[in-house]
């Protein structure tokens, strides 16, 4: 996975990640969304901080769990559509992805 990052006139970041003959997985997207949603002061005191870690692993473990749930129900979604229309070979291989 790649990322670039850059910054313009009015303040605004920007960063692109890409990945090369793949899309991002679960992991990867939790911990682009948890760049979005939270940040840790390197000041602030370690006792605090020590918890903020604690409350981000487990916000992306939720992440990651609920985005696998997701795609789990799409592909199930998708191969009985598949099954229905004819295609049950098409349906098999996607649900052993």
């Amino acid at each position: 996975m790649l990322g670039t990052e850059a910054k313009n006139d009015i303040g605004f970041e920007v960063k692109v990640v890409t990945t090369q003959n793949r899309g991002h997985t679960p992991e990867e997207l939790a911990e682009m969304a948890l760049e979005k949603m939270l940040s840790i002061s390197d000041t602030a005191d370690p006792a605090i901080k020590a918890q903020a870690y604690a409350y981000r692993d487990r916000i992306k473990y939720l992440l990651v769990f609920y985005m696998q749930e997701a795609i789990r129900s799409d592909r199930t979604t998708i191969c009985a559509e598949l099954s229905q229309q004819g295609h049950a070979d098409l349906a098999r291989i996607i649900s052993k992805l």
